[in-house]
This record gives C-alpha cells, structure tokens and sequence, in this order.
C-alpha cells in the first residue's frame, strides 16, 4: 500500500497525518519518543483490509506543530485536534487505536467525545482513573528513592539537552529498554541524583534486531534530530494540569466498545502500584469486548509481534464496524 501525506490545520495548529486505503477511518495515535511512523506497518495491513488507515504526528512531534507552552499539551488540547481531524475527513466518527501517550489520549478521548468514537483498540496502558493526588507528587515520592523518567522529565531543558544531544542513541537505548529482551524496572535500580535517563538505559545491540531493522529507526531518528525531544518532553510536563482540568472525569468509566491487548513483558502490566491493572480497567471500561496477552512482546508490540498484532486489530475492526451504529443508550 502507497502511503499519502498531507497537511490538515485543526484546533489552531497544522499536523502532519499520514494515511492510505479506503474506507471507515482507523486513527492511530502514538506516543514517546515516537511518530506516525510507528504505525507504518499497521497502517498497511488495515488499509489492505478494506479501511482507512490515518497516522497524525501529533502536536509537537515531527513535522506537526510544537507548541512552546507546555500547557499546549494537556489531553484536552489534543482531543480538540483530533476532532478537527474527523471533521477535516468529513467523519462523524473513526475507529481510534492508541499506545503510551496515544493510549492515555483516546481513553480521554472517549470520556470527552464518545459519540465521535466509534470504538478503541488500545495496546499496552490500560485505563487508569484519574489519581486523587497530582501526579508530580506521586513521581517526587518515588524520586526519593530512585531514578524515575517521570520526574526527570520535569525540569525544562535538562532532559531536552541530554536527549537531543544522541537522538538516534537515545531511541535505539529506550526501545530495547522497553521491549521483551529487557527487564525496564532496572532502570529504577539507579539513583535520582545526579542521574541522566541516557545514564539508566542498557546499552543498545547493534542493528538490525528480529522486530526492528536500522532503516526504520533511521526513520525516525531523522525527525527527532530536527526536531529534538522538547514537543514530547512536554506532554509530561502538561500531564499535572491534564490532573487539575479533569477533575469531571475523576469518576467517569469508558462506555465505548473497547478491545486491548498487550505485551507480556510490558512494565505497565506490572502492577507496580499495588493494584491489578486489568482488574482496574475491567471495573471501569464498560464494554470492554476483549483482552488478549501476546507472548514475547514489550512496550512496541506492534513491532515486536507484528503479525500478531495486526491480525487482531483486522479482527477487532470487522467486529467494531459490523454495526451502523452504537445505542444511544450505551453513550449517555
């Protein structure tokens, strides 16, 4: 499939989506330190499967735009983006697949514009109710005690310089940190003092890897090296006023139909907080259809178990598109 790129203006910022195929429209959000390009194997296989297959770059990451604010990047800013990208389609409503970030984001994206969703195939960060604390507290507590990405992140310019500095190194370190082939708490076995995030990450393999060949991180490490880190830093740095503005939500359950499936190696299945994550999410997503655990996967199962993934997400589409519409009752 002959991927398209082009240039939509929404919600005052001009986003770069990449897409191909026809049909009812599959959008599919990323996250850090990602791009649309993280998508690209998916959205060949979806379009082949008869829909339309969307990648945005979004805000602040690669040739979309980058707001300087970080208070450009709460959830509800880019919830606004992504609906002007429906209207920019003509689509009352797109199937919305999301990872990391892109999870976060159309599970809020649910809460806020459920009737523009016509269902959610998430991968890897199950739904999380909004904590009763900041998150920055949470992250300062843990901080103590060790090194956290989290909290690092917080300070303008300090991880922006150290990141920006190796784009393609840093990249190369954090996907195997994350995928099956690393244990990515071990990253927590370091001290927060005087700690940089390059300082905690593994050492990358040479490439190419059974899930990832150089071409493709090259790819992407392109647009980081223009771009540098600072629009995605930024998505943490808004992630306290995300807290303070959803104080609506903080009870709200996710009512659309809902398919999720992760990697069994993920850190955020761990339950490193004392809860269950499926459980939680089972409590709180109430159509949620089905959960399937891919064996020898990470954080970047969609590359790690491509075909896996893909076979899936086709699946979960015919099913999620077999209806005109869903019950009024189910949304309101």
């Amino acid at each position: 499939m002959e991927f398209t790129q082009r240039f939509v203006t929404t919600n005052g910022i001009r986003m770069r989506v990449t897409e191909c195929g026809q049909g009812q429209p599959v959008i599919f959000c990323h996250g850090f330190p990602h791009t649309w390009y993280i998508w690209h194997r998916q959205l060949s296989a979806v379009a082949a499967a008869g829909y339309r297959a969307i990648a945005p770059d979004l805000r602040g990451y690669g040739q979309t735009d980058a707001p300087a604010d970080p208070a450009a990047y709460t959830n509800r800013a880019v919830c606004a983006d992504l609906l002007g990208l429906l209207d920019d389609i003509g689509a009352e409503q797109a199937v919305f697949v999301g990872l990391d970030f892109g999870a976060v984001l159309v599970w809020e994206l649910a809460l806020r514009a459920p009737r523009r969703v016509r269902g959610l195939i998430v991968l890897n960060n199950p739904f999380v109710p909004r904590p009763r604390r900041a998150p920055s507290q949470l992250w300062a507590k843990a901080a103590a005690r060790h090194f956290l990405h989290l909290h690092y992140f917080q300070t303008p310019g300090v991880a922006d310089t150290e990141l920006g500095a190796r784009p393609k190194d840093f990249l190369a370190r954090v996907y195997y940190a994350l995928s099956a082939d690393y244990h990515y708490l071990d990253t927590w076995r370091f001290p927060a003092e005087g700690t940089g995030y390059l300082d905690v990450l593994p050492e990358a393999p040479a490439l190419p890897w059974s899930w990832l060949s150089e071409d493709e991180l090259d790819v992407i490490a392109r647009d980081f090296e223009r771009t540098g880190f600072t629009g995605g830093l930024n998505w943490y740095r808004a992630l306290d006023l995300n807290w303070e503005i959803t104080a609506d939500y903080a009870d709200a359950k996710v009512a659309v139909p809902t398919y999720f499936l992760y990697g069994d190696h993920d850190p955020d299945m761990e339950g490193f907080s004392g809860h269950d994550p499926l459980a939680v999410m089972r409590e709180n997503v109430v159509d949620l259809r089905a959960v399937t655990e891919i064996a020898d996967a990470g954080h970047l199962v969609q590359w790690e178990r491509t075909e896996e993934v893909n076979a899936l997400l086709t699946a979960h589409l015919r099913d999620l598109t077999t209806y005109p519409s869903w019950p009024s009752e189910v949304l309101s």
